[in-house]
């Protein structure tokens, strides 16, 4: 079903010379962010990506979810790959970006909680980057 809606959207489109656009709002990094996400497998690396390029594009991919505790606006990318769970937290409420505050190999003791010094150090970016972009 929706490859043919695709394909008769794109038809229209083409018929009535009525461009398609997509507003894609810019990534960016608070830099250890980046710099831990490096760290990641690439395998892990090209699937968050894609989840940030939805979120970019003004969606939201299966494997992001709101980050409780954190105020609207905060996502967090839960993603298992190869017996690991890798975490990436970003933010929409910034201007017109997404900011990648942070990424992170979770290992919880705690279960499926997130550990108190990885969210103390969240709630440290954010607060640093809403008192640069004022």
């Amino acid at each position: 079903m929706l490859s043919y809606m695709t394909t008769w959207l794109c038809e229209w489109c083409v018929l009535s010379g009525q461009p398609i656009t997509r507003k894609t709002r810019p990534i960016s990094w608070v830099r250890a962010a980046l710099r831990e996400f490096e760290a990641f497998p690439e395998g892990a690396r090209a699937t968050c990506l894609a989840a940030l390029t939805i979120a970019a594009e003004g969606g939201k991919a299966d494997i992001a979810k709101p980050m409780r505790g954190m105020g609207s606006g905060v996502f967090e990318i839960a993603l298992r790959f190869k017996g690991d769970a890798f975490r990436v937290v970003y933010a929409v409420q910034f201007a017109e970006e997404i900011w990648v505050v942070h990424a992170f190999d979770k290992k919880s003791t705690q279960g499926t909680k997130t550990p108190k010094h990885e969210i103390e150090l969240i709630n440290d970016r954010l607060k640093r980057l809403r008192e640069m972009l004022r």
